[in-house]
């Protein structure tokens, strides 16, 4: 979950020079509450629950982004692509695809080239619903203690 924070802080000057300019974050439907007692997972590491748990940060950190951003020019989204794309992520947890490869890259790019509101979770090209959790002003204000 570090790298696209950290990644996004070192561009966020670039970004807003340059405005409009857009972020989208690649997330997933797929979320978990985060355990934040145990944000390592050290007491039951599960690769799937710690996927999800940090689809649903990076959710909460985008909406949180979004407002930093309000009136800057910079919008932030996250969008879970497509479900079950045909990839190698997919085959080998040994899911039967349901959507194509250019169908995620398809709704991606709408984001990118098109979309100019911020705040928003999408689930392919239309707004959804995340995690309530990725909402919440308290899991998202622990969240940021934790990466900071």
């Amino acid at each position: 979950m570090l790298a696209p924070v950290r990644l996004t802080r070192a561009l966020l000057p670039t970004l807003k020079a340059n405005a409009p300019a857009r972020i989208v974050n690649v997330g997933s439907l797929g979320q978990e509450p985060i355990d934040f007692e145990d944000l390592q997972m050290r007491r039951r590491y599960d690769g799937v629950t710690a996927y999800r748990r940090s689809k649903l940060a990076l959710a909460a950190w985008t909406y949180e982004l979004a407002e930093e951003l309000d009136g800057t020019g910079v919008t932030a989204n996250c969008l879970h692509p497509a479900t079950f794309m045909d990839t190698a992520m997919v085959r080998q947890y040994g899911q039967r695809p349901f959507s194509s490869v250019d169908e995620g890259g398809a709704a991606t790019l709408r984001l990118i080239l098109d979309e100019t509101r911020s705040g928003l979770f999408f689930d392919g090209q239309e707004p959804a619903e995340p995690h309530p959790d990725a909402k919440d002003p308290q899991v998202r204000a622990r969240l940021l203690a934790a990466l900071e």
